[in-house]
């Protein structure tokens, strides 16, 4: 149990819960740097292979950056894998799956943009609101809200600062499940535990080259790409394991390695 938030580790899976309910899970910066620490042991921890990061209580996933911190002079600044140590990590080639439990707004909403997966209950809320309050929503959502959604879907939110419902979430294509209130959390162990039945190596080899191919200049460069997790995957004993246990009608024994 850390000072801003609670880390629960089952098997292969790491649980985060954002531990701010007073201020629906509002972020200031002792609490970025605390979850930054959190998710660097994640991705350096072999033994943990999917994690999932939620909000304390059902009003809120994350009301985003703490502006009554900021407003009150508190010292600013964060670390280098920035909004909740996940917006600006690009070095995770692991599952991580928001549970969205309300809110998510702001930097909250950015949060849940930076994981793999979105499960939002009904109450869920979304937006990026920044310029209503003079700001803009830096930590990564100006540019990955139209990577997921399309260009003019995505301004049509990032221009107004509306607020989006799970439902409508889902139809515009951030959101993969929506679930009734209070079943986020629960969903998204169900979505990781999907996760875990297939080959890590398999897993992380997909997401890395699913995310570095978006950045190159046509399909055939992408497909053509050299990908370190997928090499990893070849050279795997789980390579071997996968075809081996299918042959033999069994589950595979992963080893990630």
């Amino acid at each position: 149990m850390g000072e801003f938030c609670e880390v629960v580790k089952k098997g292969r899976l790491t649980q985060v819960t954002i531990n701010r309910p007073e201020v629906m899970n509002a972020l200031h910066p002792p609490a970025n740097f605390e979850l930054a620490e959190v998710f660097d042991d994640f991705v350096q921890d072999p033994d943990q292979w999917v994690a999932i990061i939620t909000g304390a209580g059902d009003k809120a996933f994350s009301a985003g950056n703490d502006l009554k911190y900021q407003a009150s002079g508190g010292k600013m600044g964060g670390p280098a894998t920035g909004f909740a140590g996940l917006t600006s990590r690009f070095d995770n080639v692991k599952p991580v799956i928001a549970a969205v439990n309300g809110l998510a707004m702001g930097g909250g909403f950015e949060i849940a943009l930076a994981c793999d997966l979105i499960i939002a209950s009904e109450n869920a809320i979304f937006a990026l609101p920044e310029p209503r309050v003079g700001l803009a929503a830096l930590a990564g959502g100006i540019h990955r809200l139209p990577r997921e959604i399309g260009m003019k879907q995505a301004m049509g939110m990032l221009l107004t600062g509306r607020r989006v419902s799970s439902d409508e979430g889902q139809r515009l294509g951030f959101v993969n499940e929506v679930v009734k209130e209070g079943g986020a959390l629960e969903a998204a162990h169900r979505w990781a535990e999907l996760i875990l039945e297939c080959a890590p190596l398999s897993v992380r080899g997909s997401k890395q080259a699913a995310m570095q191919g978006m950045g190159e200049a046509s399909l055939e460069a992408a497909i053509k790409g050299r990908y370190e997790q997928i090499q990893a995957m070849y050279k795997s004993q789980d390579f071997v394991e996968g075809p081996k246990a299918f042959a033999e009608k069994r589950a595979p024994d992963w080893k990630g390695e």
